[in-house]
């Protein structure tokens, strides 16, 4: 995208000057309003949260040991076997620095 690419250049340039911030400004709230109009971004939370999670940060079952103990609860966890507990909310919304009320259904 063009537009985001003349954002991204002058955040790159550091120091603007007025007008090159006021530019930045009208792009930003341009660029925000597009999107949310075009790409609404569906309510998830709780597995299907996690689940989005894992996949946008490109991760395998196996790199939340550290939060679920071992592997076959993660499994249990994203399967829906077993839920969330909330010990495993506070865990997971540090790691991926989101708010622990997005894990709750709503």
């Amino acid at each position: 995208m063009a537009t985001q690419d003349v954002i991204d250049s002058l955040i790159d340039k550091g120091e603007l000057t007025p007008d090159e911030q006021d530019y930045l400004n009208v792009l930003g709230t341009l660029v925000y309003e597009y999107e949310q109009k075009h790409h609404s971004i569906p309510d998830i939370h709780g597995i299907e949260l996690l689940k989005a999670l894992i996949a946008e940060f490109g991760l395998r079952q196996k790199d939340l040991i550290p939060i679920f103990k071992t592997e076959s609860i993660v499994s249990e966890v994203l399967s829906g076997q077993r839920k969330l507990t909330v010990n495993h909310i506070a865990h997971l919304a540090e790691f991926f620095h989101v708010s622990p009320a997005a894990f709750f259904e709503s």
